[in-house]
């Protein structure tokens, strides 16, 4: 180990390695906890709080772990018919299996249960924890417990909810007002933690970090304001004197420079243009310089401000540039995220799961949610009317004879190496809805055909646990873009206490740190589609020391001027690969939305036979929202049989 990686803390012992580094071991799953045993309790056993037992307390390379993806890569990539003999462990036949324990299959269970209350019903998940994106990082600092989030983040925009998700989430015990008035608002002001701009030293020649935001966060974030004016903000960063013209004028632009487009047209214009362009055409940006900065930010989209829709950067991302339209961008305090739980929306998952199994966790509320230990032994008992069967990988969903009068569905999967079989009345897929085609190959080839171009986007969120935040508190930032760095964006965990749970209050206080990564494939030649295919590959490829040597270079350059030694102050990496993110959501520079009924996601999910499909993929949009009311058409679908 050479000596900046000494400085960096690469070789101490803490809470952030898997046994396998994180890759490169297609068999693992029989070396995973939580795939130990072939029995159907479903848990390893141990004492609570034991990491072979307790999933959120795992560290290291998490969200798409070892373990996870290998089979659903032997059935989809390679082409693998059979893992063996096939036992049929349980018995019996279950009046509903859901294959996905994601926000979507769960709200498919419960919905089911609640309209058919003695049902029985088997959930199963190839993930060693339950919730999907909706995933709980736990970590212990002497008899203090930190959460953090490691996917799924906020309920955004919950007002806008359809009724049936609203209800549901009150069903559950989801109090929006009492949550939202957990978030601490003055928490930012009140130490005086604004964002920033990190310029790092292998693309910008220095670490710097300027205290001004080029991606305005005030849409998400009731940040400290900066003290710095554009101008001497735009001085301070290390780009060429051309590109500080240009980067000057754009910040400062507060002219409508669309003139040729009517104001109640210019959000549609924006839409079909991508976000170079709108800078080229409409404020005559040429410098390559900030074309790759802003490639660096352009985070939500997978890909690069080539083919980013310009009103999606301007609006939802923050990139500047919305000063020269007759847009407004939302505030705040227009629409305050703030509906956040300590652990995002793994809270939303645990209290389905809850819900169902009752004897899986005490308590009853919204608030005893968040620091109830849950027992993973009892997830899947055969006293049980719900089961949740971990580390299981769906490969076969097909119907015992023709779709039209078959009376029961068979539902294959592997744990632990070897293949089982159950058996139910109905089964909803509520796993990534491009997996389908490979699992239930009857499918007509239409449907299979648009289920295929459902194509995530992959994201990274890391969650590193810092013993304290004096340096963010002597910098005065609480939130920092990165066009150079590995991670794009970097912030202090929400100020979230709920329950018997305290946020950090003080800059002594250890505190969770939230890094996020999209993908940066810039290769003009690509569709979005593709650009997440290639991330998705180079993703799984990077061993989690490669991405841990990142996080501990590009926190050193942000904050060492404030005090902080990597060494010292880091105590846990968790980093959450989801290779598969995101649903893809429509982007309408590359796909036509003239026929709603022709489009992909429409026809993919159709029922068929007494298979139905859920997923925010079926709704094309990657949201709580979409999760739950798609979980609510499969059951509907169901129900129409």
């Amino acid at each position: 180990m050479n000596r900046s990686d000494r400085e960096l803390g690469m070789d101490r012992e803490i809470s952030r390695r898997d046994f396998l580094n994180g890759v490169g071991a297609v068999a693992a799953g029989t070396l995973v906890p939580g795939c130990v045993g072939h029995g159907t309790t479903g848990s390893t056993g141990g004492a609570v709080g034991d990491p072979a037992n307790y999933p959120p307390i795992r560290s290291g390379m998490r969200g798409s772990h070892v373990g996870s993806f290998e089979v659903a890569h032997e059935l989809a990539l390679q082409g693998k018919k059979s893992w063996g003999a096939i036992d049929e462990p349980d018995t019996g036949i279950y009046d509903l299996v859901v294959v996905g324990g994601g926000i979507s299959g769960l709200s498919a269970a419960y919905l089911y249960l609640r309209k058919h209350p003695s049902a029985r019903i088997l959930i199963l998940d190839n993930h060693d924890d339950f919730g999907g994106h909706a995933k709980r990082n736990e970590f212990q600092v002497g008899d203090r417990t930190v959460i953090g989030y490691g996917g799924s983040q906020t309920l955004e925009s919950p007002q806008y909810y359809s009724d049936i998700a609203k209800q549901l989430l009150g069903d559950i015990g989801v109090d929006l007002e009492q949550l939202k008035g957990s978030y601490d608002l003055g928490f930012y002001r009140r130490h005086g933690l604004a964002g920033g701009t990190f310029f790092d030293r292998a693309t910008y020649g220095v670490d710097r970090v300027v205290r001004f935001e080029i991606a305005d966060y005030s849409a998400w974030l009731p940040l400290a304001s900066s003290s710095l004016t554009a101008s001497e903000a735009v001085a301070r960063m290390p780009i060429s004197d051309p590109a500080r013209v240009e980067m000057l004028r754009l910040l400062e632009v507060h002219e409508n420079l669309l003139t040729e487009i009517p104001a109640d047209r210019q959000g549609d214009y924006l839409e079909t243009i991508s976000y170079r362009t709108f800078l080229e055409r409409h404020l005559g940006i040429r410098e390559p310089e900030l074309f790759a900065l802003f490639d660096g930010i352009a985070t939500e989209t997978d890909g690069s401000i080539d083919v980013s829709p310009a009103l999606m950067m301007l609006d939802y991302v923050g990139l500047p540039g919305i000063g020269a339209t007759s847009l407004h961008r939302e505030k705040f305090e227009e629409d305050p995220y703030i509906a956040h739980f300590p652990d995002g929306n793994a809270s939303i998952a645990r209290l389905f799961v809850r819900a169902m199994i009752p004897r899986v966790a005490p308590g009853s509320t919204m608030e005893d949610i968040v620091d109830a230990r849950f027992d993973y032994s009892r997830l899947d008992e055969s006293s049980s009317r719900v089961r949740l069967r971990l580390s299981s990988t769906a490969v076969r969903v097909e119907h015992d004879g023709a779709p039209d009068t078959a009376d029961r569905v068979a539902i294959t999967y592997v744990r632990g190496g070897r293949a089982d079989r159950v058996w139910a009345r109905a089964c909803v897929l509520a796993g990534y809805n491009a997996m389908i085609p490979h699992l239930c190959p009857e499918l007509p080839e239409r449907q299979r055909e648009a289920l295929a171009l459902a194509v995530k986007v992959p994201i990274i969120y890391s969650t590193v646990l810092l013993r304290n935040w004096r340096a963010w508190k002597q910098l005065g930032i609480g939130a920092v873009a990165a066009p150079g760095s590995y991670h794009a964006s970097v912030m202090l965990d929400f100020p979230v206490s709920l329950g018997g749970y305290e946020f950090s209050g003080s800059p002594d206080d250890p505190i969770a740190v939230n890094m996020v990564r999209f993908g940066k494939i810039t290769d003009a030649a690509l569709s979005p589609r593709e650009r997440f295919r290639a991330e998705r590959h180079r993703m799984l490829a990077t061993p989690f020391s490669e991405i841990e040597r990142e996080i501990r270079t590009q926190l050193t350059g942000m904050l060492e001027s404030g005090g902080f030694d990597p060494a010292r102050d880091i105590e846990a990496i968790t980093v959450n690969r989801w290779a598969h993110g995101y649903a893809y959501y429509y982007n309408e520079m590359f796909d036509s939305l003239d026929a709603t009924d022709e489009l992909p996601h429409v026809i993919g999910r159709a029922r068929f036979g007494r298979i139905a499909i859920a997923n925010s993929d079926a709704g094309a949009m990657p949201t709580i929202d979409s999760a739950i009311d798609q979980a609510h058409r499969a059951i509907e679908d169901l129900a129409q049989r």
